[in-house]
């Protein structure tokens, strides 16, 4: 059984930064999380992609041991085409094909809906639901936004963060979705909603976590050099629920360790494009990084 199961776009994108420039490369928020989950566990995708998606793209990901059983094809893929300026904080969109993705239905395998750890990307709250309801007994669910759902479905994405055990979302968009530019007023608006947990990524500042009466603050890592940080915080997501997904502990204590292990890999994808730098990552990699985030914690 694949775990953890994810949600969320397979794409085709085009990115231009200060350090290059590359058209159709692997993106996609749940190509993203898949593969840095991949690291802890064998997760699961739900997705669409048109029958145009070159097929080496999709092998890249089953090499990895990503269940693709979830993934419907037909009609175009989803592409999507962005600049980002010197700050790196925010892409620039300058071009959009949903293609398949406008009238996808998620359709879990059998297998899929035992799944007991479960991350529903920045995709439509709609889509969200869907998946929630073909879900039989879950052990977590963590779901991330973005600012077009705040803006443009508002109800449906409320509904959906009252069904899910972890919300994950950026500063802006927190302060967005609750009307409040205190991140910690925000914070607490979404845990009267029934979370259990509430994740404020703030990019290369690091990430907050919010549990009832507990807060924990992981500290960005200091790159010396970021090419993309396209999919960072997917790759942020999928990594914290594989680990959960390696270890089975949900516990307060362990979801602190396992936003460290998502910062590691989020760091590590910004260092270059698409998946070109987790393409090379080793555990060895990754256990080196971590420690450095331990080693900034100690006073």
């Amino acid at each position: 059984m694949p775990n953890p199961i994810i949600l969320g776009t397979v794409a085709l994108d085009s990115v231009e930064t200060p350090f290059g420039k590359h058209r159709n490369i692997l993106g996609g928020s749940a190509s993203y999380a898949a593969f840095a989950a991949s690291f802890f566990a064998k997760p699961g995708i739900v997705s669409i992609v048109g029958t145009d998606f070159p097929e080496e793209h999709l092998d890249l990901l089953a090499a990895k041991h990503i269940n693709l059983a979830g993934i419907q094809k037909r009609g175009a893929s989803f592409r999507w085409e962005g600049v980002y300026e010197y700050t790196m904080h925010e892409a620039n969109t300058t071009h959009l094909i949903l293609g398949s993705l406008i009238d996808f239905e998620p359709k879990l395998p059998l297998e899929y809906q035992q799944g007991k750890y479960v991350f529903l990307a920045n995709i439509d709250p709609e889509m969200q639901l869907q998946v929630i309801e073909q879900l039989v007994e879950p052990k977590l669910t963590l779901l991330d936004t973005r600012d077009l759902w705040i803006k443009t479905k508002p109800d449906a994405l409320k509904k959906a963060i009252r069904k899910v055990d972890i919300l994950l979302l950026n500063d802006a968009e927190a302060r967005q979705l609750f009307e409040t530019p205190n991140l910690v007023k925000a914070a607490q608006e979404a845990l009267k909603m029934g979370v259990q947990g509430v994740i404020i990524k703030k990019g290369e500042h690091g990430a907050l976590l919010f549990t009832e009466g507990k807060h924990f603050n992981a500290p960005g890592y200091p790159l010396e050099m970021i090419k993309d940080p396209t999919g960072c915080g997917d790759a942020f997501g999928g990594a914290l629920l594989g680990y959960l997904a390696k270890t089975g502990d949900i516990s307060e204590k362990n979801l602190r360790k396992a936003i460290v292990y998502g910062s590691a890999l989020a760091s590590f994808n910004a260092e270059d494009f698409s998946l070109e730098r987790m393409k090379k990552l080793t555990w060895n990699d990754i256990e080196k990084r971590v420690h450095e985030f331990r080693t900034m914690r100690e006073f």
